[in-house]
């Protein structure tokens, strides 16, 4: 075959390098797996089986096991049984384990029973990132993103779903037996049809019996649902559609685009994770002004109030909740709060003074209103009651200061559509259309920190390159090391 490259014969017999570690590059990412793993303090950090037993079978290292699945979430390979077809034919996780070859069963407990020190690893990282001065900017977007769980729309009950499902059944059931009348009357029917007709009106009574048993547990649970597969997953809606699956909250920095800090929850809205992944994320960059930037889906009166009080600065846009401006009439931002005599001015030009306080949904709101509001000649654009009534929260200076810096810099929210869509949208394209593979909210946290140090290692690798980044935490074990040894060094000692 001329003019063609042309392969070995495979009867020929081939002589490989003696060494395996011909077969990997210098700027392999596994040599940064190494790297990084045999820096960790795996005792610390709390893994099982740092000190083995004297009898049974000896096991395998935690760092062997750690190595493997950051091997494999960095390759975008999450299934224990596909790690271990892995580890008899990739060369790189050959090199990466020394050649062992742990079963299926082994790498699946070994995520199973450490997840809490699989999550701190995650943190470790993080710390890694803070140290070579990656996070330079104190700003940090905050967003969260419907995460599919592997529990099936079929087997998630609401009391509305399961309503439906059960008028679903009866309509069948009335069906079949119109058809049995049918069949009745007419002499030529099969015997065989009539029978498999009450078979099924038969099994779709048991399914109702089913359903309405089911209906208890789903009014005893605390929220009204209940997942057969995942008992912690949750029906969201996510895109106008609905998914059975884990709201994931994480807080990415603006310059370089790493997950700065992360949680998993089942809580369908983002309304409550304002302050608190604020002074997570502040915390891991280790600084002490930091501004965070999300979308109206955190718009929350108290959850604003207290980042600010935690010293966060915040800018959320607004979210209007009043149907006013759709019908034509005047939206509360047409009316101009007048701070020095504490009460509002409407376009009309009336003032509305302070009337009543009251509480509604545990905050103190105050309420204004005029007495001119029957003879204004606006009052058919404003309001179709006696008058127009301004309600106005205790605290309500919060959310105006961060407007007005919103107005000042409105290049912030552009900032974070940049920012916050980029990890999401790559953590689900490595993920497949499965998403997450374990079950439990405790689990699906572990695989997601997996998820998310095989990104921040991926990102870093590219902004600093695979040997300045082995270099980099080789310098840092070192210096570890070396405080270490500082601080148990005997008095006297030389």
């Amino acid at each position: 075959m001329p003019r063609f490259v042309v392969g070995e014969s495979r009867a020929q017999a081939t002589l490989f390098p003696e060494r395996i570690e011909d077969y990997i590059d210098d700027d392999n990412s596994v040599r940064v797996i190494e790297a990084f793993v045999d820096a960790l303090d795996l005792k610390q950090l709390g893994f099982h089986g740092i000190i083995p037993k004297v009898t049974g079978r000896p096991a395998y290292h935690p760092s062997t096991m750690l190595k493997l699945y950051i091997y494999g979430y960095l390759n975008r390979i999450q299934s224990s049984r596909r790690l271990e077809r892995e580890t008899g034919r990739n060369i790189e996780l050959m090199w990466l384990l020394g050649r062992l070859r742990p079963d299926f069963k082994t790498i699946a407990n070994f995520r199973r029973s450490n997840g809490g020190s699989i999550r701190k690893v995650c943190t470790q990282f993080v710390g890694i990132c803070r140290k070579l001065d990656l996070f330079s900017q104190a700003l940090v977007a905050i967003d969260g993103s419907k995460f599919k769980a592997s529990n099936n729309r079929d087997k998630n009950f609401t009391p509305a779903k399961l309503k439906r499902r059960v008028e679903e059944i009866e309509k069948s059931i009335e069906r079949y037996f119109s058809r049995l009348d049918r069949m009745d009357n007419e002499e030529s029917t099969a015997e065989s049809s009539s029978e498999k007709l009450k078979d099924k009106i038969t099994s779709l009574k048991a399914e109702v019996e089913r359903l309405k048993a089911l209906e208890l547990e789903i009014l005893a649970a605390p929220d009204k649902q209940i997942s057969m597969i995942d008992p912690d997953a949750r029906s969201m809606r996510s895109r106008g559609t609905g998914i059975v699956g884990y709201n994931v909250q994480t807080a990415v920095d603006v310059e370089r685009h790493l997950i700065v800090t992360h949680e998993v929850t089942n809580q369908s809205n983002d309304r409550d994770f304002l302050t608190k992944m604020g002074l997570r994320a502040r915390v891991e960059m280790g600084v002490d002004n930091l501004e965070v930037i999300a979308d109206r889906g955190y718009y929350k009166s108290q959850e604003i109030k207290a980042s600010e009080d935690a010293g966060l600065i915040t800018y959320v846009p607004k979210s209007h909740t009043s149907n006013n401006k759709a019908r034509g009439l005047f939206d509360k931002d047409d009316f101009r709060y007048l701070p020095d005599t504490d009460e509002y001015r409407c376009p009309a030009g009336e003032h509305l003074p302070k009337r009543t306080t009251m509480q509604e949904n545990g905050k103190i709101m105050y309420r204004y209103w005029s007495s001119n509001c029957r003879s204004c000649r606006l009052k058919s654009q404003c309001t179709s009651g006696k008058e127009r009534r301004v309600s106005r929260w205790e605290h309500e200076d919060v959310l105006d200061r961060m407007e007005r810096r919103l107005a000042r810099d409105p290049e912030k929210m552009r900032i974070r559509c940049q920012t916050v869509e980029h990890p999401f949208g790559t953590l689900k394209c490595w993920m497949g259309a499965t998403h997450f593979q374990m079950r439990t909210l405790e689990h699906v946290s572990t695989e997601m920190s997996l998820h998310v140090l095989a990104y921040n290692m991926k990102r870093v690798m590219n902004i600093l390159g695979t040997a300045a980044l082995i270099e980099a935490i080789t310098a840092l074990f070192l210096l570890h090391i070396a405080r270490l040894a500082a601080a148990y060094r005997p008095l006297g000692a030389f």
